[in-house]
C-alpha cells in the first residue's frame, strides 16, 4: 500500500500574497525585476523541503496600479533562470490558453522541462481580466464556458505535440551521420474548434514524457476539465467541510473519467502568517493590515462582485443582495467563496476587506508553527487536501517563518518530506 505524502507547493506571486506586502518595512518594493530576488526564494524554498515553485501570472497592468504592486514578468524567463540554480524543486509556470498558440505553449514548457530535468509543470488559465484582453486585440473576454472549450482544444493540441516524439527519436550516430529516426517523430495534424497544428514539435521528448498539469478553477467547467487533464488542483477553500465536499467531489469525476483517483493531486490554497506565538503572528498580520488602503481594496472587491459598494457602510455586513445575481463570468467560484466567507463568518465589510488583502479567500492559518501545521494535518487526514499551495503573505519573510517554525512540525509527521520530488506519482 503506497503511503500518502503531503505535498507543498510555495506560491510567488509578485512580493507576497498580502495586497499591502510591499509596504511592509522589511520588502524591497522593486525586487520582483531583481533575479537575486527569486533565486533566493527558491533556494530557500528548495532547502526548506518544498515540492515546488508554483509562479502565478497576469497579462496585464490591473487597474489601480498606482496603489499596489501590479508589475509581472514572464514566468517561464523566471523559472528558466531559476532551473539553473536549484537541483530538486518543481517549477511551475502560468500560462494562458485564451491568448497563445499551442504550439508555443507545448514548445516552451517542453524546453524548461528539458532544461530542469524533468522538473516543469504548466499551470493552465484560460485568464478572466478584461484588460488582458483588450492588451490582446479583443474588446471583452468570450463568455466563462467558451473560454473552457477553447483551453480544453488547446491543451489537447498541446499533447498531442508532446506525444509526437519518441523517447527514443534521437539516434545520434556520428558515424552514420544520422541524427533521427524519421519514424520515431511524427506529425500530428490536429484541428479543433479553436486552434489547429500540423507538428511535430522541434523539441524532443521531454523526461517526464510531458510536463505536470495545474489548473486552479473551481467552476463546474472548471472542475470537470481539472478532473479529464489536471495532475493537480489549486483550490480556494476557507473551511474543512466545504474542502472535503470539493476534494471527494474531485476524486469521483476523475473516477468517472477512466483516472485512478490518486492520479488527481488537490492542493487548497493556505495564507500562514506564523510566528514563535499566537499573538506575535496576530499582531504581524495587524501590521500588514494597517498597510492596506482600503479604497483601493474596496474598488478591487466592488470589481469582483460586481457591485459597487463605494458608499457601504464598512462597519455594517455586506449587502444581502450581493451575490445573488447572475453569475460573474471573470471568475464564478471565487466570487461564491468571498461571499460565502463574509456570510459564514459574519464579517463586517471592513473584516472582508482585510480577508481579502490577505489572501483573496484562501485559508488564513494565523499562530504557531504546531497550531498551523495541526490544521494542516487535519486537512490531510480528513479528506480535505493531498497537499498545500503555500502562499506566503510577504516574500521572503513569511516563508521563511513558515519554513522554521511550521515544517519542522509537518516533517515530524512525514520523515520523506526534505526528499520529496515534482513528478506526476509524487505530487
Amino acid at each position: 500500500m503506497t503511503t500518502r505524502c503531503m505535498g507543498l507547493n510555495a506560491v510567488i506571486y509578485g512580493l507576497g500574497s498580502h495586497e499591502a506586502g510591499w509596504r511592509m518595512p522589511e520588502s524591497n518594493p522593486l525586487a520582483s525585476t531583481d533575479l537575486d530576488y527569486w533565486i533566493d526564494i527558491a533556494q530557500r524554498a528548495e532547502a526548506g523541503g518544498f515540492d515546488a515553485l508554483f509562479l502565478g501570472d497576469v497579462l496585464a497592468l490591473q487597474q489601480s496600479a498606482d496603489r499596489h504592486l501590479s508589475d509581472a514578468m514572464d514566468p517561464i524567463v523566471i523559472l528558466s533562470a531559476l532551473a539553473a540554480v536549484t537541483k530538486r524543486i518543481g517549477l511551475i509556470g502560468t500560462a494562458s490558453t485564451s491568448f497563445d498558440h499551442p504550439y508555443h505553449l507545448a514548445r516552451r514548457f517542453a524546453s524548461l522541462d528539458h532544461i530542469s530535468r524533468g522538473r516543469a509543470g504548466w499551470n493552465i488559465v484560460t485568464s478572466s481580466n478584461g484588460l488582458e484582453a483588450q492588451n490582446f486585440g479583443w474588446d471583452v473576454m468570450p463568455e466563462h464556458d467558451q473560454r473552457y472549450a477553447r483551453a480544453a482544444d488547446v491543451t489537447e493540441a498541446a499533447l498531442a505535440l508532446w506525444g509526437s516524439w519518441d523517447d527514443d527519436a534521437r539516434v545520434a550516430d556520428k558515424e552514420a551521420g544520422r541524427y533521427l529516426d524519421q519514424a520515431k517523430v511524427r506529425t500530428v495534424d490536429y484541428e479543433g474548434p479553436f486552434v489547429r497544428t500540423r507538428g511535430p514539435l522541434n523539441v524532443p521528448r521531454s523526461p517526464k514524457g510531458r510536463p505536470l498539469l495545474a489548473q486552479a478553477g473551481s467552476s463546474e467547467a472548471g472542475r470537470n476539465f481539472a478532473a479529464r487533464y489536471a495532475d493537480l488542483v489549486f483550490t480556494v477553500q476557507s473551511s474543512l467541510p466545504e474542502a472535503q465536499e470539493f476534494y471527494a467531489d474531485m476524486k469521483a469525476r476523475a473516477l468517472r473519467l477512466g483516472r485512478s483517483p490518486e492520479s488527481l493531486r488537490i492542493f487548497p490554497g493556505i495564507v500562514p502568517i506564523a510566528a514563535a506565538t499566537h499573538e506575535e503572528a496576530e499582531a504581524r498580520l495587524t501590521q500588514m493590515n494597517s498597510f492596506m488602503v482600503i479604497e483601493h481594496v474596496l474598488a478591487k472587491l466592488s470589481e469582483f462582485l460586481g457591485t459597487d459598494l463605494s458608499g457601504a457602510d464598512l462597519d455594517d455586513h455586506l449587502p444581502n443582495h450581493v451575490g445573488t445575481g447572475a453569475p460573474n463570468q471573470s471568475s464564478q467560484s471565487r466570487v461564491a467563496v468571498i461571499v460565502g466567507i463574509a456570510r459564514r463568518d459574519q464579517l463586517t465589510l471592513r473584516q472582508l476587506l482585510m480577508r481579502l488583502a490577505s489572501g483573496r479567500g484562501h485559508l488564513l492559518a494565523v499562530g504557531t508553527g504546531p497550531a498551523i501545521a495541526a490544521t494542516m494535518r487535519e486537512w490531510f487526514e480528513a479528506g480535505a487536501a493531498d497537499g498545500f499551495n503555500v502562499m506566503a503573505p510577504v516574500m521572503p519573510h513569511d516563508l521563511q517563518s513558515f519554513i522554521e517554525f511550521v515544517m519542522p512540525h509537518l516533517e515530524a509527521a512525514d520523515s520523506s518530506r526534505p526528499e520529496s520530488k515534482l513528478s506526476k506519482a509524487a505530487l
